[in-house]
């Protein structure tokens, strides 16, 4: 990620206010299984697996007025191998909605290409406080489903939705691309365009028997380029958000293996959110190694449903 990525000039977005509205909050209290924290993790890198976590005390997910479900989109091509073209670059608004004027950044975790460009996806990238590998090929279900594969759909269906509430969307990738983007560029991408909220989508890659969402939040990481301070509690509060929003709309559980059942997990050793200047947060959408996750996963009304939550979430958190 720290060669030059394709030029992004947005329409410049005022930061929204982020007065406290009259909120319902949605309880949720989940037990975490015997056996705590320690789960074998399938995938290392930038993808939301394995590290430090520190659950935060708080079970009450803040709500916003988000819109209805919508129907299915068609499920995403694999990466044709071209190079960046202008379908991931941000698009105008399809019309007057909450969100008009708004920028939101949506990050499709890794890329179906990636396995076909190890020496590229394995180099090292600064990350602020330390080093990481560009990219990761991600996880996939047994069956053979790719992690990369989901979060293209899930980011499109998103787009979709957030779109018809009037918001500018970008996808740090479409299928655009043979690789990547690294992961410091994913995060230069939200920066650029001077997002107001940016989420990038995974699913995880944990044991058979470990389930449930959970949304990644910045720590404050200072040095290397990287000062997250600013944006600690926006974050925080966009991932209460779309948590809120992903339990009450898919009926998922927050996940039983990270996180103390808030659903809720800090880390500081993520580039993706060490390197942010703008409101982020990583969400692992479910386990692909667990076989009642993955029936979920590999469900496109579900998926739908999983765009629908984080839609919600975001618009929320943005006072639409």
């Amino acid at each position: 990620m720290s060669y030059a990525g394709p030029e992004f000039d947005p329409r410049p977005s005022p930061r929204p206010g982020r007065g406290r509205r009259a909120l319902l909050a949605v309880m949720v209290v989940v037990a975490v299984a015997a056996g705590g924290l320690a789960v074998q993790r399938a995938v290392s890198g930038d993808g939301g697996r394995g590290g430090p976590t520190a659950a935060p005390t708080s079970t009450n997910y803040p709500s916003g007025n988000g819109s209805s479900p919508t129907g299915a989109s068609t499920p995403p091509s694999a990466s044709s191998g071209s190079s960046p073209s202008d379908s991931s670059t941000a698009r105008p608004p399809a019309g007057s909605g909450p969100l008009r004027g708004k920028v939101v950044v949506i990050d499709p975790g890794h890329n179906t290409g990636n396995a076909r460009h190890t020496a590229e996806i394995n180099r090292t990238v600064r990350i602020g406080n330390g080093s990481k590998e560009c990219d990761t090929t991600g996880t996939a279900t047994d069956a053979g489903y790719a992690e990369a594969a989901f979060t293209l759909d899930v980011s499109r269906r998103l787009r979709a939705l957030l779109e018809k509430q009037g918001a500018t969307v970008r996808l740090t990738q479409d299928g655009d691309r043979p690789w990547g983007p690294c992961i410091d560029e994913r995060a230069r991408i939200g920066n650029e365009a001077e997002a107001d909220a940016v989420v990038s989508v995974h699913a995880d890659g944990s044991a058979d028997g470990d389930r449930g969402f959970h949304l990644i939040l910045p720590g404050a990481v200072t040095g290397g380029g990287a000062d997250t301070r600013p944006i600690v509690g926006p974050s925080r509060d966009l991932g209460e958000r779309i948590a809120g929003h992903f339990v009450r709309v898919t009926g998922s559980a927050p996940s039983n293996y990270v996180g103390g059942g808030t659903g809720l997990v800090t880390r500081k050793d993520l580039g993706g959110l060490n390197l942010s200047k703008v409101p982020k947060v990583f969400i692992e959408c479910g386990n692909m190694r667990d076989s009642k996750d993955a029936a979920l996963l590999t469900s496109g009304a579900w998926r739908q449903k999983a765009a629908q939550g984080i839609s919600d979430g975001i618009v929320g958190f943005l006072g639409g």
